[in-house]
């Protein structure tokens, strides 16, 4: 790749995509989906998660998740 070659980067991600990103199951991605941890967008048929909201939960800003390294409450 030449130095003035631009990176780009996903808005988003089919859910298959978002699932081999986060190694997290289908059925537990449309869990999050579904409780507002994780934002997804339709496009006609298909379902988008937001790469934002992805970031966001695997760093443990998301609603609701807990990281490993938060203390027990």
């Amino acid at each position: 790749m030449s130095s003035d070659a631009k990176q780009t980067f996903k808005l988003a991600y089919s859910i298959n995509e978002a699932c081999e990103a986060t190694s997290i199951g289908r059925t537990r991605m449309y869990e999050l989906i579904n409780s507002g941890d994780v934002q997804a967008t339709r496009i006609g048929k298909r379902t988008l998660v937001i790469a934002a909201s992805l970031h966001a939960l695997v760093s443990g800003k998301a609603h609701g998740i807990t990281s490993a390294n938060d203390p027990p409450t």
